[in-house]
Parts: structure tokens; sequence; C-alpha cells
């Protein structure tokens, strides 16, 4: 027990030492004005370069992950269907796809579907 805890302690120390020194090694100190702003072939910028976000597209891309995800944990319900028995395989793949169903009508009802509002 008391070599486990030693060992941690030199880990955890080595760790922070190593953490301690690349942040200070990689400090920049010059803060000059013209390397902060963004590039545009050596021009001004024509215009702001911080746009605001789409609110929207990230609406869709997170029903999109969401739904990507779900299709993914589909996919093993092939793989089982020659192990278990096939009311209950029925039954699970049944009601996983009527949750995914049930998503899917409450997002177009929402009318987060919609894209030109």
């Amino acid at each position: 027990m008391f070599i486990i805890l030693t060992l941690a302690i030199i880990l955890i120390t080595l760790a922070t030492v190593v953490m301690s020194l690349a942040s200070l090694l990689s400090k920049k100190d010059i803060n000059d004005r013209e390397k902060s702003t963004p590039f545009e072939c050596g021009f001004d910028p024509s215009s702001s370069s911080r746009l605001p976000f789409s609110l929207r597209f990230f609406l869709i891309a997170m029903i999109f992950l969401i739904f990507d995800v779900e299709i993914a944990l589909l996919l093993p319900l092939a793989l089982t269907i020659n192990s278990t028995p096939n009311m209950w395989w029925f039954a699970v793949a049944s009601s996983f796809i009527f949750i995914l169903l049930v998503g899917l009508y409450h997002e177009w009802a929402q009318g987060a579907l919609n894209w030109a509002n």
C-alpha cells in the first residue's frame, strides 16, 4: 500500500512539474495588435470576424447527432437476432424504434426541422 501511495505522489508531482514548465515556456509576451487580428491577404478585414453563430444550424446539428447515435445503438440489434428469442428481440427493436419515431415527431411538431422560417 505504501509503494502505491509513493508512486501516486511521485506521478502527481511529476505531472504538475511538467505542466508548469510547459505553461511557463509557452507564454508569449508579445501582444501585437496586428498579430491578433484576422488575416485576409494582408488587407484590413472588410467585416467583423466574430459573426453570431446560427442557433438554427446548431439545433439541426444536435438533432442529427442524437439520431446518429441512436442509429449506432440500433446496429448491434442485427447481431443479436440469432442469439435471442424472436419475441424478445422484436419487442426491444420495436420499442426502440417507437421511441425514435416519437422523438422525430416531437421535433417535427415543434418546428425544429423547418429550416426556412
